[in-house]
């Protein structure tokens, strides 16, 4: 079977942290400050972004917003599919009814995590809102869901992976595109 093949890095270190610092800029600016703001990554590398974009909101604003971590992995419509989803758990050290909840994903594709995420979210309370930051927007929606806030749109075809590498799970922090091996 033929292995997949880097195709292009589109974004190194230094283009994430510039996204970082923007997409940080346009959450204080919708939510007029970080006042009753709070950021919940999905597991995994989501939950690895989430803590980098409060460090960012904190330099900007002075106040660190609480954050948390999101598991979807019994809340996805393909689980009866998995023989044994892997479980990495949920941890929401705050109450999330009546704030503003920034849902933190790596790359943003069929929404189907998405989806999973917001059953997984309302679970636990009643949000005022929930707005969405990814680093990556590839398109090929298979549900209506859009993000509030974008790193890089990065358009690619379904025979690509577009992968977000960051650390502590990989070597560096990058956004790459892979060729998908053939069938």
């Amino acid at each position: 079977m033929e292995q997949p093949q880097l195709k292009a890095q589109i974004m190194d270190e230094q283009a994430m942290s510039r996204a970082l610092t923007r997409v940080a800029h346009e959450i204080i600016e919708k939510n007029e400050g970080a006042d009753g703001i709070a950021l919940v990554g999905i597991v995994r590398r989501g939950a690895a972004l989430a803590p980098l974009l409060a460090d960012e909101i904190a330099k900007i604003e002075g106040t660190r917003p609480p954050v948390g971590t999101l598991d979807v992995s019994f809340y996805r419509d393909d689980v009866r599919r998995k023989i044994a989803p892997v479980e990495f758990g949920t941890d929401i050290p705050f109450d999330v009814d009546g704030r503003d909840i920034i849902l933190v994903d790596d790359v943003l594709y069929t929404g189907r995590t998405i989806r999973a995420a917001l059953d997984a979210l309302i679970d636990l309370g009643r949000p005022k809102t929930v707005q969405l930051a990814v680093m990556v927007d590839r398109g090929h929606r298979e549900l209506p869901i859009r993000a509030d806030y974008v790193g890089k749109n990065v358009p690619s075809s379904h025979e690509e992976d577009v992968r977000v590498t960051i650390a502590p799970y990989d070597e560096t922090n990058s956004v790459e595109i892979w060729t998908k091996p053939s069938e």
